[in-house]
């Protein structure tokens, strides 16, 4: 039996995993699908005041509460930023990480430094405009391509998230680097958002593949990315 921990992107929430999640419980794993503070069925913890550190301390404290040890462990999209930032704590408790269409961040670097600069600055006009500041609205499911059969749910689900999240920087050490299993996964259905992360998973000699569908993976392919997750047992 394997153990994994698989953690939703921006706007997302635990929500958005239970195809894979009943799938890699049926073949008889352990799964952990935490909704990250202020999203989701967390929603009405949402604050200015969360940031990735929040975030990151989400997934160290379910590892560490819930006793888990040799830990396969998933990040989609932003939380690539946050499974970084979680194994540069707990590197011993990692057997392996995968970064499914998502962000690797190199210490002190935050999300806003590898996204698109149109992208930054409509983010930013967009909180000051009607997110009081701080609240980043859901990026509509049709831009990311998600299958025409879930978006409408999609956008239904997601919920707003704190602009500190994307302006953290994150603090890595060489605890980060001793971990050998990873793997960056790109997405190719939809615009190119993610190609500098799996350039730079290539430049450092990690694992990379393709998936052919938008960038809700777990919803657009759950039977193939339940095969590949298995691959890690």
């Amino acid at each position: 039996m394997a153990t994994y921990v698989l953690v939703h992107g921006a706007w997302y929430g635990s929500w958005c995993w239970k195809r894979v999640r009943t799938a890699l419980q049926a073949a008889g794993h352990e799964v952990f699908t935490p909704t990250l503070t202020g999203v989701g069925e967390r929603s009405h913890l949402n604050s200015r005041d969360v940031n990735l550190s929040t975030h990151i301390n989400d997934v160290v404290n379910l590892i560490k509460w819930e006793g888990l040890s040799d830990v396969i462990l998933c990040g989609h999209s932003y939380s690539g930023c946050v499974i970084s930032g979680a194994a540069d704590q707990i590197s011993d408790k990692i057997r392996a990480l995968i970064y499914l269409d998502a962000f690797v961040l190199e210490d002190g670097e935050c999300l806003f430094d590898l996204a698109r600069e149109d992208w930054v600055q409509f983010v930013r006009q967009q909180t000051q405009e009607s997110g009081d500041g701080w609240k980043v609205a859901p990026t509509p499911a049709e831009f990311f391509n998600v299958n025409q059969q879930d978006s409408a749910w999609v956008d239904a689900q997601c919920t707003s998230q704190s602009l500190a999240c994307w302006e953290e920087p994150i603090k890595l050490t060489q605890r980060f680097a001793d971990i050998k299993n990873v793997t960056h996964i790109l997405a190719t259905g939809y615009p190119p958002i993610l190609q500098p992360s799996h350039d730079r998973a290539k430049a450092k000699g990690w694992k990379t593949s393709t998936v052919d569908c938008g960038h809700a993976v777990m919803l657009d392919r759950p039977g193939e990315l339940t095969e590949l997750l298995l691959e890690y047992v």
